[in-house]
């Protein structure tokens, strides 16, 4: 399945600080921390927890908050298929770089060791 350009633009538009609570619930539900969850999203993004708490009060959207990140060069080693859609088939930059998140929140939720969440 691959995203129309309607579904990117919703991504695009989505404020990540209204997403970020679910992560949180979905991982903690899972028995992960939010600790291990900003390790995962610093490891991916540059972000800091401080930076990233701006970043939530600022209220950006994906757009916003992946054109300040710094992506990890191994995140093009995160491969699979997350809400449906084979990452690496994606075309469209920012919804790759969205379900890169998505995938490696899910690896942390599922009890993957972090190495090889991190891609160590």
């Amino acid at each position: 399945m691959k995203p129309t350009d309607t579904h990117n633009q919703k991504i695009a538009a989505l404020i990540f600080g209204s997403v970020y609570p679910h992560y949180v619930k979905k991982v903690e539900t899972k028995g992960r921390t939010v600790a291990e969850l900003h390790e995962v999203i610093e490891w991916l993004t540059g972000f800091d927890e401080k930076k990233l708490q701006e970043l939530i009060d600022e209220k950006v959207t994906f757009k916003t908050f992946f054109e300040r990140a710094t992506l990890n060069p191994k995140a093009e080693l995160i491969t699979g298929v997350i809400c449906g859609y084979r990452i690496e088939e994606i075309d469209n930059p920012l919804t790759k770089q969205v379900r890169y998140l998505d995938k490696l929140i899910d690896e942390l939720a599922k009890g993957k060791k972090m190495e090889k969440i991190l891609r160590n």
